[in-house]
């Protein structure tokens, strides 16, 4: 059979002419040539597909190591954005959540011993007697500190020469005000130099480092400056002979400022697990909440200029002229025995600032399943090296109280169910609160945990490392 095709088109006519000439030839061949086009087709298929094998499989490998950190930077970014988008909306919470609490293991600081001073009564004891009230107000931690201290012989040592750090042991948060049922922390610098006094002719620990591997505790408004005014805290300052010791307070900040010029640990006030079980007991069981938004303290209708200062700096104020008497919000100004009972029936728990920044509220709403609203610019939490505070609450700029409710609608909608669930998790809450005798994942567990990192103030350890 022939073919003659002719196109004028030179080049065109010597390329159809080709293919066609190729058609009828490998139609007009025998058998061998067609087994030698299938065996080549196969052959060049299998040479691609290893090759392509090849190429997916080093590629798979090659990106392994970097796949963690690339999808890390991914969430991290999304999370950036979204809250960069949603600022009329400031809200930290978080939706997706892994582990809420880091936990402290105690092989971390088994080896970390601590000394507590056997002190005169009247420094800590005399105190308790009386007044009950000491061991169970929101400034309690000093005394719930110091005896799981002495519950704890895994940690406590009564060898002063192998203790890493030495605790002295003073109450100064007891001394209540027989006007108003206050503390009063006129006493706290002159019975804290004395203890400083009694312990340094007694031992010869504080002397050999000028107290820089001792710890105090300072569960007040604005720690170790000892005043509840936050210009009169800054004026006095930290007393000079504790500047180089590690000192246990509620009060921190992310800023610069002088009530925490010292090494610190910032720690959660105080509230009795025994009253939160008691409240829990006392609860209906089904975990309703018919409370929207919650807030029972003072709040000041025409708040005091008190020399340029209005307590809270007027926000608490602020809050209840815009949402007093509105359907979802349930503010009160008064005292009420039921008040930790309203907390678990509550969906929100607003954590205004007071003098200071910090509230026992942040604690008691958290451990009672009601959502904390931190409402306090600046303020650090405690454990924030631990609790990852923004997947448990959430935190609205002071200046953004008058769009507290859209915000709070916001997460309704969103990942209000995340944020409870995690607040259900059962280390969260044991963080928070101090156990005598200590237990595992406590909030004096977490103390020794963060002790533990500053072993490099130990004067056993320098002194063996440079042996």
């Amino acid at each position: 059979m022939s073919l003659d095709i002719k196109i004028h088109n030179g080049n065109k006519t010597k390329k159809t002419s080709f293919i066609v000439k190729m058609q009828l030839n490998h139609k007009n061949r025998g058998g061998n040539i067609n087994k030698r086009n299938i065996f080549f087709r196969h052959y060049y298929r299998w040479i691609l597909w290893f090759f392509l094998s090849l190429y997916f499989f080093t590629s798979y490998f090659a990106g392994d190591d970097q796949s963690s950190p690339s999808s890390t930077t991914i969430k991290t970014r999304n999370l950036i954005s979204n809250h960069k988008t949603s600022s009329s909306l400031p809200s930290h919470a978080i939706i997706e959540s892994s582990a809420i609490v880091n936990q402290p293991h105690t092989s971390i600081f088994s080896g970390m011993k601590i000394y507590v001073y056997d002190l005169p009564a009247r420094f800590n004891a005399d105190w308790v007697t009386a007044s009950e009230r000491c061991v169970s107000h929101l400034f309690a931690a000093e005394v719930a500190i110091h005896r799981a201290l002495l519950s704890d012989s895994s940690v406590r040592t009564l060898d002063p020469e192998e203790a890493d750090f030495f605790f002295v042991p003073v109450y100064v948060s007891c001394n209540f005000s027989t006007a108003n049922g206050f503390p009063s922390l006129s006493h706290a610098r002159s019975l804290i130099s004395s203890a400083v006094d009694f312990i340094s002719e007694s031992y010869p620990f504080w002397n050999r480092t000028r107290g820089s591997d001792h710890v105090f505790v300072a569960s007040h408004d604005f720690g170790a400056c000892f005043h509840a005014m936050e210009d009169m805290a800054i004026e006095a300052g930290i007393p000079e002979f504790m500047k180089n010791s590690i000192i246990l307070q509620t009060f921190g900040v992310n800023y610069k400022h002088p009530c925490q010029e010292a090494e610190h640990v910032v720690i959660p006030p105080y509230v009795s697990p025994e009253s939160v079980q008691r409240a829990i007991e006392k609860s209906p069981g089904n975990e309703r909440r018919d409370i929207w938004a919650f807030f029972r303290g003072k709040m000041e209708v025409n708040p005091k200029n008190l020399n340029g200062r209005y307590y809270s700096k007027g926000v608490r104020t602020a809050i209840l002229k815009k949402y007093g008497g509105r359907r979802r919000f349930h503010l009160n100004r008064h005292r009420f025995a039921g008040y930790r009972e309203e907390i678990l029936r509550s969906v929100f728990c607003l954590c205004p600032l007071g003098w200071a920044p910090w509230s026992p509220r942040l604690v008691e709403s958290a451990v009672l399943g009601c959502v904390p609203v931190v409402i306090a610019d600046g303020i650090q939490l405690p454990f924030s090296e631990t609790v990852r505070w923004p997947e448990i609450s959430l935190t609205v700029a002071e200046k953004d109280v008058r769009n507290l409710r859209k915000i709070l609608e916001h997460v309704t909608a969103t990942n209000l169910s995340m944020i409870q669930r995690n607040l259900r998790e059962p280390a969260f809450k044991r963080a928070l609160l101090y156990n005598v005798p200590m237990m595992e994942g406590d909030a004096t567990c977490h103390i020794l945990d963060a002790l533990s990192r500053k072993l490099d103030r130990s004067h056993r350890r320098s002194r063996v490392l440079s042996q």
